[in-house]
């Protein structure tokens, strides 16, 4: 049974063989010999040989939405523990000024506490007393409150604004926006440079992005890069209506965030 069953197997796939055989395949000949072109392997190709090199920029602009305010409180005295004492109770009073405001303690942090000597004149080794130098860091999430919180601080003892910066909590968002559309200002750039001379533009060879950062803040340096890599900040004018802002002695203006390329494509 089973040597028959093999037999019919080999028959019944003889007789398929040769009905395949006289409807007949396509075959390149045949296609060719009927003027059929066989479908060509697709190939990408650039020429290196020829190319156009743009450089695309472009920026976006957005309202900020955070706030880091640094505030410094200098206190002296004659001896080092009273110069401290004093100097932790101006700050003790300006942090709880400002968190009467609705502020979260985790926004508020000291930074930058520097005790120096006074000296009774430059060319004197007599102490006359100490000075210290200590400084309260305010995030703000609520960019609304800039002018409570300076108000507030100042009058509970702090003697100096070191710093009001704006930016943005959400940078890399923008920053990708900036850059997809700084890629397509090159493709547009090179497509007119090419069409100008003739040519088209082809495929992307290279693409170089300008990496660069503006620091608009931090008197002492510190925080570089963390937040304003790309970033420009552009404060509007008043235009002379003289009417003062809602932010008081801030003007909230625009983040710029901008992204340069520098792109290298073929021509044909």
């Amino acid at each position: 049974m089973k040597t028959l069953s093999i037999v019919l197997n080999t028959i019944l796939i003889c007789v398929l063989v040769s009905i395949l055989a006289t409807m007949g395949l396509p075959n390149n000949d045949v296609m060719a010999a009927e003027g059929i072109q066989a479908p060509a392997e697709s190939t990408t190709t650039c020429d290196s040989s020829r190319t156009v090199h743009v450089s695309g920029t472009a920026v976006v602009n957005v309202t900020p939405d955070r706030v880091l305010i640094q505030l410094g409180v200098q206190s002296n005295g004659r001896t080092p523990q009273l110069t401290e004492a004093v100097n932790s109770a101006t700050v003790y009073r300006v942090i709880q000024a400002i968190k009467k405001l609705g502020i979260e303690e985790k926004d508020i942090v000291t930074d930058r506490y520097v005790i120096n000597p006074i000296y009774d004149d430059y060319d004197s080794l007599t102490i006359e007393g100490y000075r210290i130098y200590n400084m309260v860091a305010v995030t703000l999430r609520d960019i609304s409150k800039v002018n409570d919180v300076l108000i507030s601080a100042l009058n509970a003892g702090a003697n100096q604004v070191v710093n009001v910066e704006f930016y943005l909590s959400d940078l890399r968002k923008y920053r990708d926006q900036a850059r997809e559309l700084a890629v397509i200002a090159a493709g547009e750039k090179a497509s007119d440079l090419a069409e100008a001379a003739g040519a088209e533009a082809g495929c992307v060879l290279s693409i170089n992005e300008n990496t660069w950062s503006y620091f608009s803040g931090g008197y002492w340096g510190r925080n570089n890069n963390l937040w304003t890599q790309n970033t420009v900040q552009n404060i509007p004018s008043s235009g002379g209506s003289g009417d003062s802002s809602e932010f008081g002695p801030v003007n909230l203006g625009m983040i710029s965030v901008r992204a340069e390329v520098k792109i290298s494509y073929s021509l044909y």
